[in-house]
């Protein structure tokens, strides 16, 4: 008997040492599944539909996953599930430090920006430090970097909405070594300045750049030029300009970004292709032909556009750029003395086809709108044009835009109509044109809110969506989508963006295309996009239900230069 109750014990014992353990609830397949989507997946083909699977922020699956398990789901309903958009020129380097939410970007469905037009954020040095500093004031921003290095940590810590990646600016460049005077380098200094490209390469930009209309980028030479986008070839850079002229002298402006790109050994990529002023409307066909001319010679040029008729730039470029000599409160002072004065007006008067006189080429006065000031005085003005501020002064245009730029500090931004439609519709439907913004990521409210910015700044992508492909249809959705993804990842070499694909970031967009509109006009700007649903970033909704999250799942990307630092 008490053999058998402690064999009985035993067992009980064994039987409980030995009972399973209470199961873990087995882990999700996915952390996020949109399921029922019309794929537009960026390469152009037409749609197809099915789900997709996300994990660790990237696509992870492409197909049925009706069974699948995941921790989130979002329906997709039918509309279109189609990669994140990504600016091919963006100018948020700054305004990211104001509010790193960036909505008017969001809200278009941009989920990846390319800044540095010319002016880069670093290095930030000597007289490039000194001509941003209007900019860093207006912001309230403190500039604690010197460095590409140094900027990049900055939006790492702060977090960031969207991704970004920048070019180094030539005529940053030329600032940090030469100043804003009107010489060439020395042969020491065309050195150090070629070591300072190859810091930022190394730090991580994806190219050199130029924006050759813009004082003191005239002075460079195209020899200059050819030695500072050489640099980033080792790399897999490329070079981007604003050209030297995109009026009268288009046609040489074309042959020095050729010359560059062939004697560099980059390709090129042509910013906000356009042809401007009223008598040179209509030479859009032209201009395309001689890019594929170029294209079919085996010189990898390509453009992009942002699709308005009218440009939006610092209001000083009217200024012929000899009066910009030695900086921006040099140009101020020429401006107030009354001979030098009429020698900017005499040459604002005459055709040329040395430099972009923007004066000759709007349609009048009345085509010129005043957007940013930085004086408080002039906030006033912002949203008016040149005549309407002249008729109200009792004064002369030309003169009045000069008061403007003596009272602004010369740092007054405007936007400027001179473009046809015709031609801005061509330069859009080229199969090697891909879409830019060209304005900084802003918002309806705070300091960035207080101004009045180009509409492309809030409706550029979407506005294509409603304009070009539903109501004009000059472009397919797909092939829209298309210069929205694929196209602008392959020019910037962002191997891992840029389609739905499996293995790539999870980048997406949901919209309605019957729906998909800008709201911004040039009267009333402010206004962000409608229809963007949901907007995901590395696999994080930014964008929820059509409502802003606040997320900050942006990444720096960097180019394939990019040395890491040694860990410590």
């Amino acid at each position: 008997m008490r053999l058998r109750h402690a064999l009985l014990a035993l067992l009980c014992t064994f039987g409980a040492a030995s009972a399973p353990a209470a199961a873990k609830p087995a882990p999700a397949d996915y952390d996020l599944v949109i399921s029922h989507g019309h794929l537009v997946d960026g390469s152009g083909s037409p749609w197809f539909a099915a789900d997709i699977g996300i994990r660790g922020g990237r696509i992870a699956t492409i197909g049925n996953l009706a069974k699948a398990s995941a921790k989130r789901r979002i329906d997709a309903g039918g509309r279109v599930v189609a990669p994140g958009f990504i600016d091919m020129l963006g100018q948020s380097e700054i305004s990211i430090l104001v509010d790193p939410r960036l909505p008017s970007k969001i809200y278009q469905g941009i989920t990846t920006e390319i800044t540095g037009e010319g002016d880069s954020i670093a290095p930030l040095l000597g007289e490039a430090r000194t001509e941003m500093q209007m900019g860093f004031d207006r912001y309230q921003i403190k500039p604690d970097w010197t460095d590409f290095a140094g900027y990049f940590r900055r939006l790492e810590q702060q977090g960031i909405g969207i991704n970004l990646a920048s070019y180094v600016g030539a005529t940053t460049i030329r600032k940090v070594v030469i100043g804003t005077t009107n010489r060439p380098p020395t042969a020491t200094e065309l050195q150090r300045m070629r070591a300072l490209v190859r810091d930022a390469m190394h730090q991580g930009a994806i190219g050199v750049s130029s924006s050759l209309e813009y004082s003191p980028a005239p002075y460079a030479s195209t020899e200059e030029l050819i030695a500072l986008a050489s640099e980033a070839a080792p790399f897999g850079g490329i070079y981007a300009t604003h050209l030297r002229s995109e009026g009268d002298g288009m046609d040489a402006a074309l042959d020095e970004a050729f010359r560059i790109g062939r004697e560099a050994h980059v390709p090129v990529e042509i910013w906000h292709l356009k042809i401007a002023g009223k008598r040179n409307w209509g030479r859009m066909p032209a201009i395309v032909a001689r890019i594929e001319a170029a294209r079919a010679s085996g010189l990898d040029v390509a453009a992009d556009t942002y699709a308005y008729p009218a440009w939006f730039n610092g209001m000083s470029a009217f200024v012929p750029p000899w009066a910009h000599d030695g900086g921006t409160a040099k140009m101020v002072e020429r401006l107030k003395d009354p001979a030098t004065r009429e020698r900017v007006r005499k040459d604002m008067l005459t055709p040329s086809s040395d430099w972009d006189n923007e004066w000759e080429e709007v349609t009048g006065p009345e085509g010129v709108l005043i957007g940013v000031t930085n004086n408080p005085a002039l906030h006033g003005l912002q949203g008016k044009t040149v005549q309407q501020i002249a008729t109200a002064r009792g004064r002369d245009p030309l003169d009045t835009l000069l008061d403007i730029l003596v009272e602004d500090g010369g740092g007054t931004e405007c936007a400027v109509f001179g473009m046809s439609e015709d031609d801005v519709a061509l330069a859009l439907m080229q199969p090697w044109t891909s879409v830019n913004n060209d304005s900084s990521g802003t918002a309806t409210d705070g300091l960035l809110g207080a101004e009045h910015p180009h509409p492309r700044a809030y409706g550029t992508f979407p506005r294509i969506l409603r304009k070009y492909v539903r109501e004009e249809h000059k472009l397919t959705l797909e092939d829209a989508v298309r210069k929205f993804t694929s196209l602008p990842a392959a020019r910037v070499r962002l191997a891992d963006r840029g389609l739905i694909k499996q293995g790539l970031w999870a980048d997406l967009v949901i919209f309605d295309p019957a729906t998909v509109a800008d709201r911004a006009t040039f009267e009333s700007p402010n206004q962000l996009s409608s229809g963007m649903q949901w907007v995901l970033v590395n696999g994080v909704p930014v964008i929820e239900d059509g409502r802003m999250t606040g997320a900050r799942p942006g990444r720096v990307l960097r180019g394939a230069g990019y040395r890491a630092p040694p860990s410590h």
